[in-house]
């Protein structure tokens, strides 16, 4: 008998007891069903985490600023309330000695440090005679930065012309009908000199909008040349000595010679913190991490009651089949082709159920997706956030892990009917 007949006779044999085969498959695609969506939802939410990452700068990313600095503002983050003023723990900037410390910190991209600039605009408008709307805007950090758009694209870093990515929201507040009108129009930045409270009108092409996220760093994000010209106009009745105060430096460092900890230790050693990725997204990524943890338990607890219904119908399956064992032993079926039958048999049940669990959890999940979606639904603000995104990746191997289970569930039963003695076998009744 060869190894198709073998598959084939298997499958035949599940429908000699279609209910019994029907219950057992069912309690197979439960656990299936509800592994494979979590593992979907998983990769949906990791997935728009690593979006958010990528918007941040990426996994090698890093914030530095003084130790000061550093203090102060974890504790303001940490406040709901106004805190009183500390004058030992104000917000310092960086003098040009400690920069050119910290560009000699082994593991730090010397080159490329980006001096993140404040630039408080007083408002935004479309025209003269529409609503003001305050707006926080930054240049892109030179690398391959990304933030997710929806519309659109980032300003063009060598550009010299004014362009701007609005945040998700504006276009509609602004008085477009739509994110997509607003690509290629018009809007006025307003700035205010701190010293003359003159203000000063920057008219910027609208370039793209961005997609809804749970980190905006930069608001909306503009073109360095306009962020150049605002920051000139910003400064320009500065004393000389406040023009380039930097309060914090983001760059890359080298994540294949340092960890995270090892870095941000030899910043330590020479008066700087440093915020990573994981500092800014790290505490989320591991709350929704524990989260599917345990509802993958349930599904596993699911997948178990699977596994006990496995082994039950095929010692059933055995029994009844007794005589039907003996004559096939008779007529010269080893016992390894048995025990072979047996275990697709086990297989089988693994394999079916599982794919009809994925069937069902691709077919709800995507219907879901696109219901969170509608206007007016929870997730209508954030596009770019799948509830489930099914791969290859999460699809094929919970269908191997549950195919395994049934086999190892069916091993007991088909090592019995493979040991049986034919003779005896021929005389039960």
């Amino acid at each position: 008998m060869k190894l198709g007949d073998i598959i084939r006779t298997a499958n035949q044999n599940l429908l000699r007891n279609k209910l019994r085969t029907f219950l057992t498959i069912l309690a197979i695609f439960v656990g299936s069903f509800t592994i494979i969506l979590n593992a979907a939802i998983n990769t949906g939410v990791n997935s728009f985490i690593d979006e958010q990452t990528a918007s941040l700068g990426g996994e090698d990313y890093i914030m530095i600023m003084s130790e000061g600095s550093a203090s102060a503002m974890s504790s303001m983050m940490q406040s709901n309330e106004p805190l009183e003023y500390n004058p030992d723990q104000t917000i310092t900037a960086m003098d040009s000695e400690q920069l050119e410390k910290l560009k000699e910190i082994d593991g730090i991209d010397a080159e490329n440090l980006y001096i993140a600039r404040q630039i408080p605009v007083e408002y935004i408008t479309k025209d003269k005679n529409s609503k003001k709307y305050n707006v926080t805007v930054g240049a892109m950090p030179p690398g391959d930065f990304q933030i997710a758009t929806t519309v659109g694209r980032l300003p063009n870093r060598e550009t010299e012309k004014y362009e701007i990515t609005l945040q998700a929201g504006y276009p509609q507040v602004l008085g477009f009908s739509s994110d997509e009108e607003a690509v290629g129009e018009t809007v006025t930045l307003v700035v205010l000199d701190p010293i003359t409270k003159k203000p000063a009108e920057y008219k910027a092409k609208v370039v793209g909008v961005q997609s809804q996220g749970v980190v905006a760093v930069n608001g909306a994000v503009v073109s360095p040349a306009l962020e150049d010209a605002m920051y000139a106009d910003l400064t320009a009745n500065y004393p000389p000595e406040q023009k380039e105060m930097v309060y914090s430096v983001q760059t890359r460092f080298d994540d294949q010679k340092y960890s995270e900890q090892e870095i941000k230790d030899k910043l330590n050693e020479n008066g700087f913190v440093g915020l990573t990725i994981s500092d800014m997204m790290g505490m989320i990524r591991t709350f929704f991490d524990v989260i599917m943890v345990v509802f993958m338990i349930f599904g596993g607890i699911a997948l178990l009651a699977a596994a006990i219904g496995i082994i039950n119908t095929l010692f059933m399956s055995v029994e009844e089949r007794t005589r039907e064992i003996g004559l096939d032993k008779a007529l010269g079926l080893s016992s390894g082709k048995i025990f072979l039958i047996f275990s697709i048999e086990a297989i089988s049940l693994g394999f079916w159920g599982s794919l009809f669990g994925v069937a069902m959890a691709m077919v709800l999940g995507y219907v879901a997706d696109n219901l969170v979606h509608m206007p007016g639904a929870f997730l209508e603000a954030f596009p770019t956030f799948h509830l489930v995104k099914f791969t290859p990746w999460n699809i094929l191997p919970i269908i191997l892990i549950v195919v395994i289970i049934a086999f190892v569930a069916g091993t007991l039963p088909a090592w019995k009917a493979a040991h049986k003695n034919p003779i005896e076998a021929l005389r039960y009744e």
